[in-house]
């Protein structure tokens, strides 16, 4: 049971992706849970399969059944160094073929849908935030029109805007999970604190 004063979480991460047979963003999402975000959040890790119809069936049913404050899903940006913060999803564009080799109907993730979705979270702002604090952070408005856009966008959708989505490095220090976790769990209470005072 959760009270009143407790804030629910969920992080997400995806599951095998090409090369990834261990996709480092479940990694992420799986310590996150193991480690926690202050003893206030209840923090639930979900996997998401890398194809876009597990993809739309697990976010509904996060939105449906879970309902969390904010729902953080992480995918990674092979190449990348960097934590990239994304800040809105987009809904069509979709012509990359999933693990299933399908694309969504349409092209699109939902059917009449607003174009582009900004999240609640003021991602500009947060990476001036952390860039000052000296971490390897970018900020983007398009996270790729593939299934982390997807997972985005959905959420969005779902939620009015109270979902977040990270990019995460596959080089440099940051693609090392003891190194990482830890700037993950200050980027999301960070999250939770600009829905804190958008609450007041």
């Amino acid at each position: 049971m959760v009270s009143r004063e407790e804030v629910v979480v969920v992080v997400t991460g995806f599951g095998p992706f090409r090369q990834y047979l261990t996709n480092p963003s479940w990694q992420a999402a799986q310590n996150l849970k193991t480690l926690g975000l202050g003893p206030d959040v209840v923090v639930h890790a979900i996997e998401l399969p890398a194809t876009y119809t597990a993809v739309g069936q697990i976010i509904a049913d996060v939105w449906q059944t879970v309902n969390p404050q904010i729902a953080v899903h992480m995918g990674i940006a092979p190449g990348s160094t960097a934590i990239i913060l994304e800040q809105c999803g987009r809904n069509r564009g979709y012509g990359q073929r999933d693990a299933c080799g399908v694309c969504p109907p349409g092209h699109c993730c939902v059917e009449d849908g607003p174009d582009t979705l900004l999240s609640f979270i003021d991602m500009k702002a947060l990476s001036k935030q952390l860039k000052s604090d000296g971490l390897d952070i970018i900020y983007s408005r398009d996270a790729g029109r593939y299934l982390c856009d997807f997972a985005y966008y959905y959420s969005l959708y779902l939620s009015q805007g109270r979902a977040a989505f990270l990019h995460l490095p596959t080089r440099g220090s940051l693609a090392h999970l003891d190194k990482l976790v830890p700037v993950l769990q200050g980027i999301i209470q960070a999250m939770l604190r600009q829905l804190a005072t958008g609450r007041e």
